[in-house]
């Protein structure tokens, strides 16, 4: 076998190796951290207000898990307006959950989680309360 065919079989397995390395990345699938990614950014300062107002809280929502639930610990439920506890599972997007809050005169509220796998979640919540928004988070494993 002479150069030149080794040339042109050298040239076509680098042709192979790089068409089957960009059919690999094409395939990826690359899950951003929200679907309305941009939206989340550009109202991020209302975000940061939200965290300020909850580090000025005396006593903070706790996350923990008790058998088949996950209990949120929070002596305040009662004035609680409205809100959302968004269980984020960053391995995989299609695991996330979102549960409501709602007022309650209990201090404790109890999610049943057993539905989901195993893992590590980003526990975010959201709540209105005396008329301001609050935000905590907190990573929890079930």
């Amino acid at each position: 076998m002479n150069w030149g065919k080794s040339i042109v079989a050298a040239f076509l397995f680098f042709a192979t190796f790089i068409f089957v390395l960009v059919y690999i990345c094409v395939k990826q699938d690359m899950p951003l951290v929200s679907k309305d990614y941009y939206k989340d950014e550009l109202n991020y300062q209302q975000q940061i207000q939200r965290l300020n107002n909850a580090e000025q809280l005396v006593s903070k929502p706790s996350f923990q898990k008790s058998g088949s639930d996950l209990n949120v610990v929070f002596n305040k439920l009662s004035l609680v307006e409205n809100g959302e506890l968004r269980l984020f599972r960053p391995s995989d997007g299609r695991l996330d959950v979102k549960f409501k809050i709602e007022s309650q005169t209990d201090s404790v509220l109890r999610l049943d989680v057993a539905s989901l796998p195993s893992g590590m979640y980003r526990a975010k919540m959201f709540w209105t309360m005396y008329g301001k928004e609050f935000y905590v988070e907190d990573i929890i494993k079930l």
